[in-house]
């Protein structure tokens, strides 16, 4: 390859990059400023001072914006989910279920309006039915491994599916706003519904 390739190739990949951090940037200030349902693509492509064409090439929608706003928040996430189910690795099953729900509803209240943009998103852009978040997906992964060592033998994807609907957005804001219960209610009463009783 010869030099002028190579320099032009360093040169796109810096601006990529450069491009990339001044979305990022831009959304923020948006959405601080306005709340994420209120901010659209085009707002965040005038607030950076780029083109939306350049903005479409990186992000397809709004949601995966917000998921890489989010994306080192996840790793934390999991990070501690791992942590925490290491160090309470001779706890019950449904213990350490607990242990990761508390943690995840924590991070949950920490980042909702990111949260829900990455969840509107997968509504409203997914391409076939049973599409999810990289977060959607481990998440699922993680509780279904707790639940068939609670009961195995049980459709325990079908059980993982109904947490995750309850612990959306929509329905977890819900709960939250319009019933007035705190977070600590909702772990409660969502681990008094999905955890055995003989497991607890």
């Amino acid at each position: 390859m010869n030099d002028d390739k190579l320099f032009n190739r360093r040169t796109e990949r810096r601006d990529a990059a450069e491009n990339r951090q001044r979305i990022l940037d831009a959304a923020l200030r948006l959405f601080k400023k306005n709340g994420v349902e209120q901010v659209s693509m085009n707002q965040i492509a005038k607030e950076a001072e780029i083109g939306s064409g350049t903005l479409y090439r990186r992000y397809r929608n709004k949601g995966e914006l917000c998921l890489d706003l989010l994306k080192e928040n996840v790793v934390i996430f999991f990070e501690n989910a791992e942590a925490y189910l290491e160090d309470n690795r001779t706890a019950s099953a449904s213990e350490r279920l607990k242990g990761v729900l508390s943690l995840y509803i924590r991070f949950r209240e920490s980042k909702a309006q990111l949260l829900k943009g990455v969840e509107d998103s997968t509504v409203t852009n997914r391409s076939k039915p049973g599409t999810h978040s990289p977060l959607y997906d481990e998440l699922h992964q993680l509780f279904v491994e707790l639940f068939n060592e609670i009961e195995p033998g049980t459709d325990n994807v079908f059980r993982t599916d109904m947490l995750l609907q309850a612990l959306r957005s929509d329905a977890y804001l819900f709960q939250r706003e319009a019933r007035g219960h705190t977070p600590e209610e909702i772990l409660e009463q969502i681990c008094a519904l999905f955890i055995p009783i003989h497991g607890l």
